[in-house]
């Protein structure tokens, strides 16, 4: 049974400060959207604005936040306070991810001449922040994909989510109309591994398409459409996904399992006995992300929901609606708090759990 759960969307100055202890004896003449549940998620003020259409968010290993502005064409470093600390110029960024060697990684878009026309393409980078001291302004932009001239002849494939692993590989969700290719369709999810060159530097290789996928597949093992990727905060390949394709399972947790009669992906969860494989649960799965308990937050775009599982697929506080923020694409957690980014309105909406503050 799902239990949900009451946001406050307006919590008045006169009646306690964001480091004040919450007195949840106020709650009746809160406005707030949901039903009466055992958790509130309080919203925190300021909201952070200024943003066109952002369409990705996280909380990188270095503690700083990294905006995908998708329409400013930027990608935007903020400190946990919300200030500013600089910004890299890329056309149309719409994922971001971190290594553990601190690169962002990022699906964008660039453009090029072919046979004297402009044409763009999607494009997946690597930055080096270290190099640049995390200078972000100084920053520039290496190129992962396309990688083959091969590639600039589809101009219609898209790269749609990043997973990043405890070894700095790293999977990259890659969509697109053409799938009757069973070598290389477009519905593939792409592994890329690091390494070193003899004079010490290291590089990007892709290594593989994940098999036993199936670009249009309706079950499980799909990847049809998928929309958002992330990775188990383990030392382990598991990952989970999201689709928007023709899928009654869109959001698919993904376990690697390695015996001596197979080596590959399962699906974790019993798919007639979780809520988070309920058949059409979701709409359009934006972002997924884990807190430090390894409980998982799902946004989905068409609902205007934020969804929260625990680790065997159970539901655990759900929240949202259009009176709290309208397309939710990107979400993050970090230090007990929940980021939820606002695309339609352009704006990150911060959230603590009510047992949370002291």
């Amino acid at each position: 049974m799902m239990k949900k759960i009451i946001v406050v969307l307006v919590l008045a100055a006169s009646l306690f400060s964001c480091t004040d202890k919450f007195d949840t004896g106020f709650i009746s003449s809160l406005k707030s959207t949901g039903t009466i549940g055992d958790t509130l998620y309080i919203q925190q003020f300021p909201q952070w604005k200024g943003f066109s259409n952002p369409k990705d968010m996280l909380v990188g290993k270095d503690n700083f936040i990294y905006v995908a502005d998708t329409d400013n064409n930027r990608i935007v470093m903020l400190d946990v306070a919300g200030n500013i600390l600089g910004t890299l110029i890329v056309k149309h960024p719409t994922v971001i991810e971190q290594d553990f060697r601190l690169n962002l990684i990022i699906c964008a878009e660039f453009d090029t001449l072919i046979s004297g026309s402009t044409v763009t393409f999607d494009a997946v980078y690597k930055v080096d922040l270290v190099a640049v001291s995390h200078d972000i302004n100084a920053a520039s932009l290496t190129k992962v994909l396309p990688a083959t001239s091969f590639d600039l002849l589809r101009p219609d494939r898209q790269y749609k989510g990043i997973s990043v692993f405890y070894d700095n590989s790293y999977f990259i969700a890659r969509t697109g109309p053409s799938n009757s290719n069973n070598i290389d369709p477009d519905n593939s999810i792409l592994e890329f591994i690091n390494k070193k060159r003899a004079d010490g530097t290291r590089y990007d290789s892709l290594s593989r398409r994940l098999p036993l996928f199936e670009p249009l597949g309706t079950g499980l093992l799909s990847a049809n459409g998928i929309n958002a990727l992330v990775a188990l905060k383990s030392s382990t390949k598991d990952f989970i996904m999201g689709l928007t394709g023709n899928n009654s399972f869109k959001v698919q947790w993904m376990q690697f399992i390695s015996t001596s009669e197979f080596s590959g992906y399962v699906s974790k969860l019993d798919a007639f006995d979780s809520e988070l494989m309920k058949i059409n649960k979701f709409k359009e799965p934006s972002d997924l992300t884990f807190d430090n308990n390894g409980n998982l937050f799902v946004t989905d775009t068409e609902k205007d929901s934020v969804y929260k599982f625990n680790q065997f697929g159970d539901e655990l506080e759900s929240f949202g609606g259009i009176e709290l923020f309208e397309n939710p694409e990107g979400v993050a957690f970090f230090d007990k708090t929940l980021y939820v980014l606002d695309s339609k309105n352009g704006k990150i909406l911060r959230f603590i759990l009510s047992t949370e503050l002291e």
